[in-house]
């Protein structure tokens, strides 16, 4: 290929990247902002701007902690052998992932954009270089964070609901939750800031091994401005909101109050901070939606829809591997023209 066919496809392939990133946020809006819609502490257009602002504030609080790129690592190099990358390989993991997430979106099915990345990108390594391309302990460390962030969640979920009834078991019930509709807006926050640094790094990791597989770095980095490009588009995408998803993940698992909510996000905040530290790709869908089943499981267990949750959870187990097949099929397609 010439020059400008490469830096046509480069571009591409960066913006197909980033519109992934958009579904992201539109597709995980649901994550930071079910709960205080479902709560009525926020309106939803107030709601997604408050999870917009927060979203993208998280790329500068991850750069003062020193995190903000350890997730991107761990995708861009840490699942497939990068030696393998390709453009076509690119377009594959992304197409497999976008495919995926229009269609759960369309279903208002709270799927995982970060695993239909994940399966997406290990389906076109395998269709390029076989399975001796996947690089497994990454990959594992992925499959293990799948059981072990909606276990966290809920575990922590459980527990705080209990704290924080315990500890307001005697006070005024219209205090105590008019204290809750304020803290929900810190919760709801704190939770943004973990969904925006574990899922915005995800897209940055895929366009970082994208331009070293262009030969554009002579080894694997993700440059800041990739990292700042991915938080501000996830962020618009925050903005734009998945209402169908929305739905399904504040009221149709369970009804929730305020302190219910705010215990739910804390809980999920918690367990993204520390993914987001150890570099992890957790599923921010998975986490929140197995806090909100804690919270709602700990007043009473008739009080989770659990017909609901299951539907839910087989989204969760049949993401990799179908987002895994349409990586396949995508890279056969762009291996044709790339």
């Amino acid at each position: 290929m010439d020059a400008g066919t490469v830096t046509f496809l480069l571009v591409f392939l960066i913006a197909v990247a980033l519109f992934f990133d958009l579904l992201n946020g539109m597709h995980d809006a649901a994550n930071s902002i079910a709960t205080i819609v479902s709560t009525r502490v926020l309106s939803p257009f107030l709601a997604v701007l408050w999870a917009a602002f927060w979203n993208f504030s998280a790329y500068f609080i991850g750069h003062h902690f020193g995190f903000e790129a350890k997730v991107a690592s761990t995708i861009g190099k840490g699942l497939i052998d990068p030696g393998v990358v390709t453009n076509a390989v690119i377009f594959g993991a992304l197409m497999g992932a976008i495919v995926w997430n229009i269609l759960t979106w369309r279903l208002g099915i709270p799927s995982s954009s970060s695993h239909a990345l994940v399966g997406g990108l290990v389906g076109a390594g395998v269709a390029k270089a076989g399975v001796t391309s996947i690089v497994w302990g990454g990959l594992s460390k992925t499959l293990v964070a799948i059981v072990l962030s909606p276990v966290t969640g809920f575990v922590l979920g459980v527990l705080l609901i209990v704290l924080i009834s315990w500890l307001f078991v005697r006070a005024n019930p219209a205090r105590t939750d008019g204290f809750f509709r304020k803290m929900q807006l810190l919760t709801s926050a704190l939770y943004s800031i973990g969904h925006g640094s574990n899922d915005a790094q995800k897209t940055a990791g895929i366009i970082a091994v994208l331009l070293y597989a262009n030969g554009y770095y002579a080894e694997f980095t993700v440059p800041a401005w990739v990292v700042l490009s991915c938080f501000t588009v996830m962020g618009i995408g925050t903005m734009l909101g998945g209402w169908r998803i929305v739905h399904t993940m504040g009221s149709k698992i369970t009804r929730l109050t305020p302190i219910q909510g705010a215990a739910a996000e804390t809980a999920g905040a918690m367990t993204l901070f520390g993914a987001t530290y150890l570099g992890i790709p957790v599923s921010t869908t998975h986490t929140i939606t197995s806090s909100i089943v804690g919270v709602g499981s700990a007043r009473r267990v008739h009080a989770v829809r659990w017909g609901i949750a299951g539907r839910i959870v087989w989204a969760w187990v049949i993401t990799i591997p179908a987002a895994a097949v349409m990586g396949a099929i995508f890279y056969w397609i762009g291996a044709q023209f790339m």
